[in-house]
């Protein structure tokens, strides 16, 4: 969960010299040096700046045209820039606004994680839609999907009175501890469809039902939460929790649920993974920790970082704060893998979605840069993985990845240079290749 205004909120935990002092060498699951993946396509640079429309790139999705894969869509978001959709090239196909606030001093809408829902019901039939939390208002959007659609493939279908997910009026949303990150789960054995929701700043999840309205919109009940912990009993006997700015508490962003088992997991930033029950009826498990899991810090108000103090050594291996996106490498036989984001290291790290055990750690990589003009990811928030054919250019498959610092910088006209963010478009061939999947 990184923005451009303060470079990266990871130093609200611990500073990045500090990490890589906490951080041990990247190793594979054998031990030696991860693999490096390249991109084979990216998409137009978004800036987070007035002249770009404040376009900031956080979370993608892989729609899959069942009638033509070769006209399969990814699905991304830009925050304040709204939701942008791109083909199978990279290149922009639509464009769609983020919300304007309702008076002039309210937050604006601000797109922060997207996700999809094949064959949702609604009073005009099954749909293909993708589901966004829109962190400025607290509040879940909801778009129908339809490649033959003139003027853009997405409708926004969402119900105008849909409530605030978390708070309970404007002043409150102003205050944006809001909706954040955000997963999709159909549940099989009841038909239900819903969206597992973070709160920004907060520790708390929430499960909220899509439902249909007669008038062809789509609106959603919360239907209840669950508080994830914000301290934690060390081995040691003392209580720790991970340093930050004062008053907020450890985020969740990126999630996925695993829709053969109904299990949620959850990536708290500064901790670690979570495994849960997708209805959070049950108690969540610790999967993996970062690095400085138990890493004590005192914050510094004026440089809006943290002062590690000395590693106790409770914490991971393969994690560097921040954990962030989370997608699922799903094989037909059942298989497959947990792909994470690390963000603190630029990497990703694989762990096997069997539940029975610890979902083992089963290896990582990093996706590099394919030339001086085609970069690879840095600072990922989001990445999104279809291992199914998306026609001539994917009969493999594709990850998409988010780059949190596209590369070469653009001038700014005034002797400077703008920061940059997009989409790495990766042949999942070569990520299966490169890892040994």
């Amino acid at each position: 969960m990184r923005t451009h205004r303060t470079r990266r909120r990871t130093a609200l935990v611990l500073s990045a010299a500090a990490l890589l002092l906490l951080a041990p060498a990247r190793a594979g699951a054998e031990g030696g040096a991860l693999p490096t993946v390249t991109p084979v396509a990216e998409t137009p640079p978004l800036f987070d700046d007035e002249a770009g429309g404040n376009s900031d790139a956080d979370d993608p999705a892989i729609w899959r045209n069942a009638a033509d894969p070769g006209r399969s869509l990814v699905i991304a978001t830009a925050k304040e820039g709204g939701l942008r959709v791109y083909d199978l090239g990279a290149r922009l196909v639509q464009t769609l606004p983020a919300p304007r606030p309702p008076a002039e001093h309210d937050a604006p809408g601000r797109y922060n994680n997207v996700d999809l829902v094949t064959g949702l019901r609604t009073a005009t039939g099954r749909a293909d839609v993708a589901v966004v939390s829109d962190r400025g208002n607290d509040r879940l959007r909801i778009y129908r999907i339809d490649p033959s659609r003139p003027g853009g493939p997405l409708t926004d279908i969402t119900d105008p009175a849909v409530a605030p997910v978390f708070s309970t009026g404007q002043d409150e949303i102003n205050d944006q501890r809001t909706a954040y990150g955000l997963a999709t789960w159909q549940d099989t054995s009841s038909g239900r469809t819903y969206a597992l929701v973070s709160r920004r700043e907060r520790t708390s999840l929430a499960l909220v039902e899509l439902r249909p309205t007669a008038g062809g919109t789509v609106t959603y009940r919360k239907v209840r939460t669950l508080d994830l912990p914000s301290s934690f009993r060390l081995p040691n006997g003392t209580t720790w929790s991970p340093c930050a700015e004062p008053g907020e508490l450890p985020q969740v962003e990126g999630m996925v649920v695993d829709p053969a088992t109904g299990t949620l997991y959850a990536a708290q930033e500064a901790i670690g993974i979570w495994r849960m029950r997708a209805d959070l009826t049950a108690e969540p498990v610790l999967v993996d920790k970062v690095r400085g899991y138990g890493v004590p810090g005192v914050y510094d108000e004026e440089t809006e970082e943290c002062t590690p103090g000395a590693d106790p050594g409770f914490g991971g291996e393969r994690l560097s704060a921040d954990v962030e996106g989370l997608t699922l490498f799903r094989e037909p036989d059942g298989d497959g893998y947990l792909f994470v984001s690390s963000q603190g290291d630029d990497t990703f790290a694989l762990y096997d979605r069997e539940v029975s055990e610890k979902n083992e750690y089963e290896g990582g990589f990093r996706v590099g840069a394919a030339s001086a003009t085609l970069d690879g990811s840095e600072e990922c928030d989001g990445a999104a993985v279809l291992n199914a054919p998306l026609g001539h250019r994917y009969p493999n498959g594709l990850l998409v990845v988010q780059d949190g610092h596209d590369t070469p910088d653009v001038p700014d006209g005034e002797g400077g240079t703008r920061t940059a963010t997009g989409f790495k478009f990766v042949d999942l061939r070569d990520v299966v290749d490169a890892a040994d999947l």
